[in-house]
């Protein structure tokens, strides 16, 4: 069995990682702190789905996307309801880049970019 578990970086020092429970219902399955009670790794859990949430290390290669301006990654959430997710989502923080649109290929999809500045195109199929 394979399946994608993502890491995303965020920027030490983070302490609250709500967002990711409010808007699309996560829920944290583990934490890994530092001493100042930051995190040092989240994994949340949407679903059968699993991500990470990791501080930035030294390892240049790995890149805080807020700091950077962009990220190479967007992340697919397929959902049952696009518009409602998009509307939670935005309620928690983050900011619509692309309305929720059908298209004729038949997907439903909005463009979103959270509080720590990842991406996520939230879809279903219709």
């Amino acid at each position: 069995m394979a399946f994608f578990a993502p890491e995303l970086f965020i920027a030490n020092g983070v302490k609250d990682v709500s967002f990711y429970i409010k808007a699309f219902g996560a829920v944290e399955l583990r934490r890994f702190s530092n001493d100042d009670g930051s995190i040092h790794v989240s994994e949340l859990g949407i679903g059968d789905a699993l991500f990470h949430l990791h501080e930035v290390t030294a390892k240049k290669y790995f890149q805080d996307p807020a700091k950077t301006g962009g990220s190479s990654v967007c992340v697919g959430l397929f959902v049952e309801n696009v518009d409602e997710v998009m509307k939670k989502a935005i309620e928690a923080g983050a900011i619509e880049i692309n309305p929720a649109t059908s298209y004729d290929y038949g997907y439903r999809q909005g463009l979103i970019k959270d509080p720590f500045g990842h991406y996520w195109q939230i879809q279903q199929k219709i």
